[in-house]
């Protein structure tokens, strides 16, 4: 529910990996809601699986490999409804 919401309105403005999104999140709610990694995790596999994201891996700004999840159309419309 509510979660999945975040994770795609984080997405809207471009792809992120899940630290990322969880980092928008974050500030976004001005340091009130705090996702734990797990939660965090299994929702953006979720949101995969049911055709609102895609994901590619990439390098992050540490220079380390990260997973980038990108919204899909579906996740538009997932969104907006």
């Amino acid at each position: 529910g509510t979660l999945d919401v975040l994770v795609l309105k984080a997405l809207t403005f471009g792809p992120r990996h899940g630290y990322g999104a969880a980092r928008w999140i974050e500030d976004a709610t001005r340091g009130t809601l705090q996702i734990e990694e797990g939660a965090l995790y299994h929702a953006l596999h979720r949101l995969e699986r049911k055709g609102a994201l895609t994901s590619e891996w990439g390098v992050s700004e540490m220079n380390r490999r990260a997973k980038y999840y990108t919204l899909t159309p579906g996740g538009r419309q997932r969104l907006a409804a």
